[in-house]
This record gives structure tokens, C-alpha cells and sequence, in this order.
């Protein structure tokens, strides 16, 4: 098996594990938190609170599910472009998961806006009045920061020369 279909392998069993125990965690806020009270986790810092979001990040676009759909597939569809571009040389394999995490956090959350016309929020970080969140989004943070830091600090230009769309045959010698 060659490393690009391996590579590609364990992307497939980090979204699906990933995935799992999003939907999992959020099953769980079904089931315990939905109309119940907060669970204070540590107090004045941390809850879990369940929260039916029917925006996007943060609340916005409010009710506006086809075109928060819309524009998450086009965004995993870029992602899944990316992915597939990627070298395969060894550093790019922190590439690869971190792409994985951010498909499986994306995927988590449309399910949810498919299956119950919105995304089940059920974390409250209540120290800094943070918007409630849930499992999906941590790993979409958490990977586009890993992803912020690679492009911005470690690769260099010649790094990322694959992602070139002009085609090195039409090139003038220089």
C-alpha cells in the first residue's frame, strides 16, 4: 500500500473516531442536560449547559440553516481538495490530522443541523462569558490554531509550492 492511501486511511479512522464522540458527548446532553439546569463543572469557571444553536459561530446567521449548509460544504470540499493535494512526504502528516480534525468537527456539526435543524451546544465556559459551545467545534478551533501555527511559523514558501494552480509545463524558463 502506497503512504498516500495509508495516509488517506487514517484520515478516514480520525474522522470516524472523532465523529463518534462528538455525536456521542452530544447524545449525552440530549439525554441529561436538555431542560434541566447547568451542571457546574468548577464554579464560576465551567458548565455544562445544553443549548439548541440554530446560527452559526458564536450565534450568528440565526435560522439561516441552508446557507450555514451551503457554505459548510463548500468549505469541507475545499478541505477535502487540500487533503488530497498534500504531498506525501512525512511533514505532512501533522497536516493530514489536523485537516482530519476539522472535517470531523465540520461533519459533526452539519449532522446535526440535518438531523434537528440545528447544532446541540452544551459547553459553558462562564469565566469569560464565552458563547456555549460543543466537542465539534473544540476540535475546529484546536486544529486551525495547529494549522495557523504550521503555515505561519514552520513551512516555508517552497512548503507550499503543491498548492500552486499554474501549471509548471507553460512556465518560461527564466
Amino acid at each position: 500500500m502506497n503512504k498516500r492511501v495509508k495516509m488517506l486511511l487514517i484520515d478516514a479512522v480520525i474522522i470516524a473516531v472523532l465523529l463518534t464522540f462528538d455525536q456521542f458527548t452530544k447524545r449525552l446532553a440530549i439525554l441529561y442536560l436538555k431542560n434541566n439546569p447547568a451542571v457546574v463543572l468548577i464554579d464560576g469557571v465551567l458548565e455544562l449547559q445544553y443549548l439548541e444553536n440554530r446560527g452559526s459561530a458564536f450565534g450568528m446567521l440565526q435560522n439561516q440553516k441552508f446557507f450555514i449548509l451551503f457554505v459548510g460544504i463548500v468549505f469541507l470540499m475545499v478541505i477535502l481538495f487540500f487533503l488530497f493535494k498534500l504531498p506525501d512526504h512525512k511533514k505532512y502528516d501533522i497536516v493530514h490530522v489536523l485537516l482530519s480534525v476539522v472535517i470531523a468537527g465540520g461533519i459533526g456539526n452539519m449532522i446535526d443541523r440535518f438531523r434537528f435543524d440545528y447544532v446541540v451546544d452544551f459547553i459553558s465556559f462562564i469565566l469569560i462569558n464565552y458563547p456555549i459551545f460543543n466537542v465539534a467545534d473544540c476540535y475546529i478551533v484546536v486544529a486551525m490554531i495547529g494549522l495557523f501555527i504550521l503555515f505561519a511559523f514552520v513551512f516555508k514558501e517552497k512548503d507550499l509550492e503543491f498548492l500552486n494552480f499554474k501549471q509548471s509545463r507553460y512556465r518560461m524558463k527564466e
